[in-house]
């Protein structure tokens, strides 16, 4: 098998190509089809993501403990971009969630999830899990730049780093550990809208793998 054919990060990134033809659509606005650039937005300073206050009622996301995700810089001081970023980690995590419980229906995915992010991504935990395989490791998420477009949409573009990121067999429990190349380390673009709930979904996405904005 070829290095992270399957794991978390990876399944975002080829959810990310299926994806592509599906980014031109919406209700013809200019903003609607509007996806955060590498080269857009500003960049966070924070170290990690953290619970935004309110009354919204989160999913739980509990990850085993061989597996961790860590945001570095993913603040700005400001409080909507701040909001936009926490989410835009949460649905990221929402994945490597549903991953770990083999659930490609986790309530997780939908709640942080939407538009044509939403089917691609269930649809990629679905063939992890029925390919035998979970996550184990862990994923950096850093370079992160954000834009806020209008009071309702919004873009996320970040670097992940999988070097650190393995197929574990979920019968086995063998990991794959293998060496990191180049594709080890993904540069994702994403737009995000804010729902009735007051929670930034995450509604389109690319990638592009070896990008040289996250291997330089």
């Amino acid at each position: 098998m070829k290095r992270r054919t399957l794991p978390v990060a990876t399944a975002l990134a080829a959810t990310a190509c299926l994806l592509l033809t599906g980014c031109g659509g919406g209700n013809g606005s200019q903003d609607q089809d509007k996806i955060a650039g590498a080269d857009s937005g500003d960049a966070a300073t924070s170290s990690s993501p953290s619970p935004s206050s309110g009354s919204v009622g989160r999913p739980d996301m509990t990850l085993p403990g061989d597996v961790k995700e860590t945001f570095e810089g993913w603040k700005t001081g400001d409080a909507t971009k701040d909001a936009v970023l926490a989410d835009a980690g949460r649905a990221q995590t929402a994945v490597t969630y549903a991953v770990t419980q083999g659930d490609p229906n986790s309530p997780a995915l939908a709640f942080y999830q939407a538009g044509t992010a939403l089917p691609g991504s269930q649809d990629w935990v679905k063939s992890i899990v029925d390919a035998g395989f979970t996550f184990s490791g862990s994923v950096r998420y850093y370079a992160v730049k954000t834009s806020l477009f209008d009071e309702k949409s919004a873009g996320v573009s970040y670097c992940a780093d999988e070097s650190k990121a393995f197929n574990k067999n979920r019968k086995t429990q063998k990991v794959d550990r293998v060496p990191p190349t180049d594709d080890s380390y993904v540069q994702y673009s994403t737009r995000l809208e804010l729902n009735s709930k007051g929670v930034w979904q995450t509604t389109k996405l690319e990638s592009q793998r070896g990008n040289k904005a996250c291997t330089a």
